[in-house]
C-alpha cells in the first residue's frame, strides 16, 4: 500500500495544493517548507489526528525534515491511538518490518486487525496473511479465508487471487472449482492480475471449473506472457489449432 498524504482540515479544497493556517506558500507533498512542518507539528500536538497521519509521512520519506523513522513510528502511534485508520495500518507495517521500533509481529497483527475492522481493505489483506502463515498469531487456514473474502470484496487484487487458491486447494473451506474459476477471472479480467491469468488458462485448459476452451486458453496464456510475467511455455508448447509455438503470437 503506497503511503498517501491525507487531505489536512488545515487545507483549502483543492487536493493538490495545500495552504497550513501558518504559512501562506500553496505546497504539494513534494514541496514542503519548514513553515509547513511547524504548522504540521503543532496541530498534531494539539491532538489533530490527520495532522498526527502527516507529520509522520514526513517523518518517514523526509519530506520538508530530515527523515527520522523513529519520529515517523512515534506520530503513526499517536494517529492510530486516536482512531485514525489509515495511521493503525503503517503502524502495523512498521511493527513487522521494525521501522522506527522493535521488530513485533504479534502488535503488528493486532493493528492489522484494527485497521481491517475498521474496513481497510489492504489490512484485511495482511491480516489474512497473518492468519495464513501464522504470524503474530496462531496460523487459522478458516480466518485466513474470512479475510481474503473481505478483502476481495472490497476490491483488494491480491486477495482476490488469493481467495481463488483457497477455492481451488480448498485451504479454510471446501474445495470449489467452479468458485475459484469465477475469482481467478475476476482478478484476471478486472484487476489485470498476471498469475490470474495463467491459471484462468488452465482452467480453461483443463476444463477446471468451466467448460474446456481451447481457445480461451490460449488467449489467457497469451496474456499473461505479453506481460513478461509469465511463460505460456512451462504449461503448453504450441497452440493447439495451428500448432505455433505462443512466443511466435507475441
Amino acid at each position: 500500500m503506497e503511503t498517501k498524504l491525507s487531505n489536512l482540515n488545515i487545507s483549502d479544497k483543492d487536493t493538490d495544493t495545500i495552504i497550513t493556517k501558518n504559512c501562506c506558500k500553496p505546497f504539494t507533498k513534494e514541496l514542503w517548507c519548514k513553515e509547513c512542518i511547524h504548522s504540521l507539528e503543532r496541530s498534531a500536538e494539539n491532538g489533530d489526528k490527520v495532522a498526527m497521519y502527516n507529520l509522520a509521512i514526513c517523518y518517514k520519506n523526509g519530506e520538508g525534515t530530515e527523515k527520522n523513522l523513529e519520529n515517523a513510528f512515534h506520530w503513526y502511534q499517536k494517529a492510530a491511538e486516536n482512531g485514525y485508520t489509515d495511521a493503525m495500518f503503517n503502524l502495523a507495517i512498521c511493527y513487522k518490518n521494525g521501522e522506527g521500533t522493535e521488530k513485533n509481529l504479534e502488535k503488528a497483527f493486532n493493528w492489522y486487525q484494527k485497521a481491517a475492522e475498521n474496513g481497510e481493505e489492504t489490512a484485511m489483506n495482511s491480516l489474512a496473511v497473518c492468519y495464513k502463515k501464522g504470524e503474530g498469531t496462531e496460523k487459522n487456514l478458516e480466518k485466513a479465508f474470512h479475510w481474503y473474502q473481505k478483502a476481495a470484496e472490497n476490491g483488494h487484487t491480491d486477495a482476490v487471487f488469493s481467495l481463488a487458491l483457497c477455492y481451488k486447494n480448498g485451504e479454510g473451506t471446501e474445495k470449489n472449482l467452479e468458485k475459484a474459476f469465477y475469482w481467478y477471472q475476476k482478478a484476471a479480467v478486472e484487476k489485470d492480475h498476471i498469475k490470474a491469468m495463467n491459471n484462468l488458462a488452465i482452467c480453461y485448459k483443463n476444463g477446471e471449473g468451466t467448460e474446456k476452451n481451447l481457445e480461451k486458453a490460449f488467449y489467457w496464456y497469451q496474456k499473461a506472457a505479453e506481460n513478461d510475467k509469465v511463460n505460456p511455455k512451462n504449461e503448453v508448447k504450441s497452440c493447439n489449432e495451428c500448432k505455433q509455438p505462443y512466443t511466435d503470437y507475441q
